[in-house]
């Protein structure tokens, strides 16, 4: 382990920044985000393209399920090698992701999830992470204003509020060396809370960047039976009432008003409930839709929470969407 740090050490080190250069989308607008879903976090496609569940098929069902856009999970580091590079490979799957998605007409956030590590070792996460949009920003220097880039997906633990502030600014300065105007996403710690958007602290001078947070919210409900978490046990909670509504207006409103305050646009990166607790699928549709509501009465872009393995809208065995799910991200007209 410590030869590796020490390599990862000596390849940021010896990194050379290019100058800045003004990226071909430097005069185009950003995408006007509106409805999303998260894909690829966990298909064995990043290991093995023939294995892959999600086929480029699946980009034009999304488009024409009446999404506009895809937040793409990518964890990355542990398809670097010790000197801190990314397999040829992972980097061809990547490309084909961009093109297949944007080929469909979907915008594309692409989303580095390795928060778990980051948030473990934030000095290993600097070094790593830095390491990612070094090679990552330049790559898509070229590609259109639809692409955009999420610095690190829910820091948490010891990326706290300081530590987060200081990093965001640092990974920041790497993406503007060869894409100065592209859009860069960007949330607070604590996992993306909306309780943290004041502890946030962005370059005033920068305007290029969508502020994001998750909602899980009541989390007891949203993550019943879940093996991940403390709520493995727990079942049979409820949601709908007149005060979880009120609860999730509050919370939505709060978001708005700090956007406005702070001139910043905002982006509902993940929402939903968990599929495999044994919550009833009418239920989990009921929430869903209340939330996706409620953010575009907010007027803010969401993305679910996610395409397939958990929380899933689509069956990729049966190859169909799962209809409530799907009608209550995306009424049917």
């Amino acid at each position: 382990m410590k030869l590796f740090r020490l390599l990862c050490l000596v390849f940021s080190l010896l990194a050379i920044s290019g100058p800045v250069v003004a990226s071909p989308e430097a005069s185009e607008p950003a995408p006007a985000l509106r409805r999303g879903i998260n894909i690829l976090g966990y298909d064995p496609i990043w290991r093995d393209a023939g294995q892959g569940r999600f086929k480029e098929k699946h980009f034009r069902a999304i488009r024409e399920a009446g999404f506009d856009f895809v937040r793409v999970n990518l964890q990355a580091f542990r398809y670097m090698n010790a000197s801190g590079e990314l397999d040829r490979k992972w980097l061809d799957r990547l490309d084909w992701v961009v093109r297949g998605a944007s080929q469909a007409g979907l915008a594309v956030i692409l989303d580095e999830h390795d928060f778990d590590t980051c948030s473990k070792d934030p000095a290993i996460c600097r070094i790593m992470l830095g390491n990612f949009w070094k090679q990552v920003a330049p790559r898509y220097r070229a590609s259109p204003a639809s692409v955009m880039f999420e610095l690190l997906n829910e820091p948490h633990d010891k990326l706290d509020a300081d530590g987060w502030n200081q990093l965001l600014v640092e990974m920041l300065a790497i993406v503007r060396r060869t894409n100065p105007t592209r859009t860069v996403v960007i949330g607070p710690t604590r996992w993306n809370s909306a309780d943290e958007l004041p502890s946030l602290r962005l370059p005033d001078s920068d305007r290029n960047i969508l502020v994001t947070f998750h909602y899980y919210e009541p989390f007891r409900f949203t993550h019943q039976g879940a093996s991940w978490t403390a709520m493995v046990a727990v079942h049979g909670i409820p949601w709908g009432s007149d005060e979880d509504r009120a609860r999730l207006a509050a919370d939505f409103a709060r978001v708005a008003a700090w956007s406005r305050a702070n001139r910043r646009p905002v982006l509902l990166g993940e929402f939903g409930a968990y599929d495999k607790g044994g919550t009833p699928i009418a239920l989990r549709a009921a929430y869903d839709s209340s939330v996706a509501r409620e953010a575009e009465k907010q007027g803010l872009p969401w993305a679910y929470w996610q395409f397939d393995s958990d929380f899933v809208a689509y069956d990729i065995a049966k190859d169909e969407w799962v209809q409530p799910i799907r009608d209550a991200l995306v009424p049917r007209p």
